[in-house]
C-alpha cells in the first residue's frame, strides 16, 4: 500500500549523514537501504541490500517500481574501511562506484515505463575527488584528479559514473554536491581523525589507549606552508539541511546541477585547526617520515588512518563555494547555519577533557 505522504528512498541510511538527515524528513515516508538497519526511533521501512552485489540492481528495481518514490538519495558509500569492516580495495570499489551505478540503472529503468517518475537523485561527491593539492579554489568545473587514496579515488569515479549517467535518468533532475569534509560531534573521518588523535584501530593496545584517554600527537612535516595550508569544513547537520531543501523545491529545469559545499566563511589553517583541537603537534623531516610513521601505527592497528590518506592530510585543497549561494539564495543562511570555524569546533566539544589534555 502507498503512502499518502511522497516516498523518499535513501541507500545508506545507516550512516551519519542519513542519521542526520532522518529527523528533518517527517513530511516524507522513507524507505531506507543499507547492508544493516540505522538506529534511530524515527518511522521508516527498512530494506537490507548489498549495493556491492550485481543482483541488487533487479531488487533494487522493483522497489521503486513498487514505492514510487519522488526522489532517490545515493549516500552509501564505504568511507573507513577499519570502522566498516571492507579492508579489500575491490569489494570498496564494488560498493562505492559499481554501486552507484547499480542504483543509477535502477531509476533509469523504474522511469522508462512509470507513469509518476522519480523526480530528483542526490549523490554527494567529495572535495577529494579535486584532488589533494590545488593550485586555488576548486570550481565545479574544475578537473577531478583524485589518486593515492582509495575512498578520494572511488569518488572521483562514482562522480564521473553519475555525470554520465545523467542524461539517461528520464526526467528526473540529477544532483551531485561536492562538500568539503564533514565536521560535527557525530561525524569521525580521517581529518578530524588526525585532528582529535584517537586510536581508532582494532588492537587491544588501541582499545587501552581510548580507554585510558590517550590521544596520538597530530603529525605534519617541517616547514611553514604545511602549517599555512587551508582547508574548509562543512558541517554534517548543514549538509543535511541542503539535501532536504534540495527536496523540498521544485526540480531543476537542467538535467544536472553540481554543487561545491562548504561552510559559511573563510577557510581554516592547519595551525588553527591543531589550535582550536588542543592538539600535540610534532613535525617530521618529510612526507616519508610521515608515511613511516603512519604505516607502522596502521600495521599495529593503532591507528584506523591508512599512509594513503597522507596527501589530504597535508596538501591545500578548498573550494569556491559562490554557485551553492547562489543556488540557496535568501535560503543560503537558513540552510549553511555554521560557520566553517564553529563546524570544527563543534567536532571536539564532546571530547572527554582527559582526553584533551594527554597525549602519548
Amino acid at each position: 500500500m502507498l503512502s499518502a505522504k511522497p516516498v523518499v528512498v535513501i541507500t545508506g541510511i545507516a550512516g551519519n549523514l542519513g542519521s542526520r538527515l532522518l529527523p528533518l524528513l517527517g513530511d516524507f515516508s522513507v524507505v531506507g537501504v543499507d547492508l544493516g538497519p540505522p538506529q534511530t526511533d524515527f518511522p521508516l521501512q527498512f530494506e537490507r541490500l548489498d549495493l556491492g552485489e550485481e543482483s541488487c540492481t533487479r531488487t533494487l528495481f522493483e522497489l521503486l517500481r513498487d514505492m514510487r518514490p519522488v526522489a532517490v538519495i545515493h549516500l552509501a558509500f564505504v568511507i573507513d574501511p577499519v570502522r566498516t569492516g571492507v579492508l579489500d580495495v575491490e569489494r570498496m570499489w564494488q560498493i562505492n562506484v559499481a554501486g552507484t551505478a547499480r542504483v543509477m540503472e535502477a531509476v533509469t529503468e523504474a522511469n522508462r515505463t512509470a507513469d509518476s517518475p522519480i523526480r530528483q537523485f542526490i549523490f554527494p561527491s567529495s572535495v577529494s575527488a579535486y584532488g589533494p593539492n590545488l593550485p586555488g579554489p576548486a570550481t565545479e568545473e574544475s578537473v577531478l584528479a583524485a589518486h593515492t587514496l582509495p575512498y578520494a579515488i572511488h569518488k572521483k569515479q562514482s562522480d564521473e559514473v553519475v555525470q554520465t549517467r545523467a542524461p539517461a535518468l528520464r526526467g528526473c533532475s540529477v544532483y551531485i554536491l561536492r562538500p568539503h569534509i564533514f565536521a560535527g560531534s557525530s561525524v569521525e573521518n580521517y581529518l578530524l581523525g588526525a585532528f582529535r588523535g584517537t586510536p581508532n584501530g582494532k588492537s587491544a593496545r588501541a582499545e587501552r589507549m581510548r580507554r585510558e584517554g590517550k590521544r596520538l600527537p597530530c603529525m605534519l612535516p617541517y616547514g611553514q606552508h604545511y602549517l599555512d595550508n587551508k582547508i574548509q569544513f562543512v558541517h554534517v547537520d548543514d549538509m543535511a539541511r541542503l539535501i532536504d531543501h534540495i527536496l523540498r523545491r521544485d526540480p531543476e529545469a537542467q538535467r544536472l546541477t553540481i554543487l561545491n559545499v562548504a561552510g559559511r566563511g573563510e577557510p581554516l589553517t592547519f595551525a588553527r585547526c591543531i589550535e582550536i583541537a588542543q592538539a600535540k603537534l610534532v613535525r617530521v623531516p618529510g612526507k616519508w617520515a610521515m608515511a613511516l610513521v603512519l604505516k607502522f601505527l596502521w600495521k599495529r592497528q593503532i591507528s584506523a588512518i591508512p599512509p594513503e590518506a597522507i596527501p589530504y592530510m597535508s596538501g591545500e585543497y578548498i573550494m569556491n563555494t559562490d554557485r551553492l549561494r547562489v543556488f540557496l539564495g535568501g535560503e543560503y543562511e537558513h540552510v549553511m547555519r555554521n560557520t566553517i570555524a564553529d563546524a570544527f569546533a563543534d567536532s571536539f566539544k564532546n571530547m572527554p577533557a582527559a582526553t584533551k589534555s594527554s597525549t602519548t
